[in-house]
Parts: C-alpha cells; sequence; structure tokens
C-alpha cells in the first residue's frame, strides 16, 4: 500500500509514533484536574470551564470528517507532522488567553488537528505492517496512549498546582511540538513533495460511499458504535465517581484506583503478539469481551475498593484484546482508503460515547451505579459473542 499515492511508505520508529499517540491522547486529559484552577483565574464557576473541555472533545471526533480522506490524499505521516506542529503551537497559545471564549476556540482548533493523530497512525501502521503482525505492533503503538490516560492528569495538575494552569499548556505544548517537528525532520524532502493525482473514487465522500455499501465495514462500523457506547461513554466514565460515592473515597484515591486500567493495559501490550498466535482474533473478542463483562459484574457488586482495583487490572487487559482487534480490522476496512476507514471507524467510536454517555447517565439518575455497570456487563456478553461470528 503507498503512502499518500506517492511510493512506499516510510519507515518511523514505533517509539516516535507512540510518543505522537501520547501527545495526541493526552490533550483530551490535560485540563481535567485544570479546570478548578482557570474557573478561579478567570472569574467563573467549573460548570462554565467545562464547555472547555467538550468543544475539544467535539472537534476532535468531527474533525475526521476531513482528516481521514486528507492522510489518504496527501500522505498519512505528513498530515499527522503538521497536526502534531500545529496542536503544539495551538496549545502554547493558552498561555495568553484571557478568558473562557478565547481558551475554548484555541481547543477546539486543538481538538480539530489533534484528532488525525491516532487515527492516521492507525492507518499507517496498517499501510506498513502485515496483518499477521499487526495486532502486536498496534499493541506497541497504544502505549503511548495507554500512558497518556495514566499521566497527563497528574502531571497536569502537579505543574498546574505549583506553576499556574498556564505552565501545564506551555509544557504539553512544547512536548507535542517538538515531536511533530522530529517526525517532519525524518521526512525530510517528502514534507514538500506534491503528491500526485490519485486515481477517482478512492478518497473524500467517495471512500465513505464505498465503506456504507460494504457489508463487512458496515458491521465494523456498529461494532465500534456498540463499544463506545457500552465502554468508552457507558461503563468506564463513572467507575471513578462509583469509588467517589458508593466507597466514600477521596477523588485523588478514586484517580489512583483508575489508573490501574491502564497497568493492565500495558500488561496486555507486553503479551499481545503471543496471544494472537495463540488464540487468534475470534478467541480475543470472545475471550476479551466476556472478560470485560465478567470484570464489570464484579465490579457492580463489589464489597470494597479493593475489588474495584483488581477488576480495573482486569479491564484494562481484556479491553485493549478486545478493542485491539476492532481496530485491526479497522486498518482493512478499505485499504485502498486506510486514513477514511480508520477515521470513519473513530467517528463511530465518538458517536457511540456520546449515545452511551447520555443512556447510562439515565440509568444511574434512575437506578444506581452498580445496575449501570450490570446492565454494561449484559450488554457485553452479546456483544462478544455476536462479534465472534462476525469475520
Amino acid at each position: 500500500m503507498t503512502e499518500g499515492r506517492a511510493g512506499t511508505p516510510p519507515q518511523v520508529a514505533i517509539w516516535l509514533l507512540s510518543l505522537a499517540a501520547f501527545g495526541s491522547a493526552a490533550g483530551m486529559r490535560i485540563m481535567d484536574p485544570l479546570m478548578p484552577l482557570v474557573a478561579a483565574d478567570f472569574g467563573v464557576t467549573v460548570s462554565n470551564v467545562a464547555v472547555i473541555v467538550a468543544v475539544f472533545m467535539l472537534f476532535y471526533g468531527s474533525g475526521q470528517v476531513a482528516t481521514g480522506p486528507l492522510g489518504d490524499r496527501l500522505g498519512k505521516l505528513r498530515v499527522v507532522a503538521v497536526a502534531l506542529v500545529l496542536f503544539g503551537i495551538l496549545t502554547l497559545l493558552a498561555e495568553f488567553a484571557t478568558n473562557v471564549m478565547q481558551l475554548a476556540m484555541l481547543r477546539a482548533a486543538s481538538g480539530l488537528v489533534a484528532g488525525a493523530v491516532i487515527p492516521l497512525l492507525l492507518a499507517h501502521i496498517g499501510d506498513t505492517v502485515p496483518y499477521a503482525d499487526r495486532q502486536a505492533v498496534i499493541g506497541q503503538f497504544l502505549i503511548g496512549n495507554v500512558m497518556a490516560q495514566l499521566m497527563t492528569g497528574p502531571i497536569s495538575g502537579v505543574i498546574g498546582q505549583h506553576f499556574g494552569w498556564q505552565a501545564s499548556y506551555l509544557a504539553f505544548g512544547a512536548f507535542t511540538l517538538t515531536v511533530g517537528a522530529v517526525m517532519a525532520a525524518l521526512l525530510g524532502p517528502r514534507m514538500l513533495q506534491a503528491p500526485p493525482a490519485g486515481p477517482a473514487g478512492q478518497s473524500g465522500l467517495m471512500a465513505y460511499a464505498k465503506i456504507l455499501k460494504n457489508p463487512s465495514a458496515r458491521r465494523l462500523m456498529f461494532a465500534a458504535f456498540l463499544d463506545g457506547a457500552l465502554l468508552f461513554g457507558g461503563a468506564f466514565p463513572f467507575i471513578a465517581s462509583y469509588l467517589i460515592e458508593d466507597f466514600s473515597l477521596a477523588a485523588g484515591e478514586a484517580g489512583l484506583i483508575v489508573a490501574f486500567f491502564g497497568v493492565g493495559a500495558i500488561f496486555y501490550t507486553r503479551l499481545a503478539r503471543r496471544m494472537v498466535k495463540r488464540f487468534g482474533e475470534r478467541g480475543l473478542l470472545l475471550g476479551g469481551g466476556l472478560g470485560l463483562a465478567a470484570g464489570l459484574g464484579v465490579t457492580a457488586v463489589a464489597p470494597a475498593w479493593g475489588v474495584v482495583l483488581t477488576m480495573q487490572l482486569v479491564l484494562g487487559f481484556c479491553f485493549y484484546s478486545f478493542h485491539g482487534v476492532l481496530q485491526a480490522r479497522a486498518t482493512e476496512a478499505l485499504p485502498e482508503a486506510r486514513g477514511t476507514s480508520v477515521s470513519c471507524f473513530a467517528m463511530s467510536l465518538f458517536l457511540g460515547q456520546t449515545a452511551g454517555s447520555l443512556v447510562f447517565a439515565g440509568v444511574i439518575a434512575g437506578g444506581g451505579y452498580r445496575m449501570c455497570f450490570g446492565l454494561a456487563a449484559a450488554g457485553m456478553v452479546v456483544f462478544a459473542f455476536w462479534m465472534r461470528g462476525v469475520k
């Protein structure tokens, strides 16, 4: 598969791709511990500041309508390098925001470019790694994503507490800008070469039309929607609140327990290659899905926070076992336009996350956290068996 239809895709070290994923994923979490500081600085309430988080996620997801086809047309790594540089610059500019509206506009623009990074890098891995080895390489790549989930909140919080919230944006902006500059430097002349015109029907709206016409691709996008609804938007976001409200833990303690999800994920990345060879995709989908169901089910009836902590390890390990197969399949949904197909997968995931958060928030309001996790567990059992039978 060619990169931007301009020759063989360049080989870039997986550690650099992982650092790029870290930079993009960190953008989602940088604001979490800073909201009270930003609210105090601007003289508003925390609820007023929450719009800053919302607009970033909105543009992060919706912007992929354009960035996927753009990567297919201009070259995936080229678009990622530019996106990282722009993301870094926009993050640095947060230093000069003087009110919520200015910061929200900068974060919206940041989300628009940051959303290009992870889907296009997954598509690049699809271009350069044989399918038999792809899940293992994706596992290595996702270490950056996992570490961002683990480390961004604590790092951002400590920097913000001691040096001001602007310092957190300066630190993460400088990091992302550096990664983008290094990637651009490694690409060298490829960054400036004009790509030749590609064949019709392999990018833009035509590529999306091809995906929608393909039954297997449609099922995969629906699977991504369910993944987002049951897990990203359904169960996972509410575990910290469950620990705080049902077990009377402090927010910091709950955050540390939830962080063990990332520890379980790292264990999976170290074993991914062997597990793929041993169990195959269907085995990982069934085992990972049922493991997620079991972890959520035990969480729903947990008598103590220690049980929830143990289940976070299980959930992290099983989630990447299950989700990794879906991501690998997304790289083959439309091989001639992988950037578009992976971006479509990501958009489906975000739509599911939005729907799930609304539905499960209502479940919690009516029946509590335990009902929420129980329903998510039941849904995962059905989901796992359905996916095992889908090629």
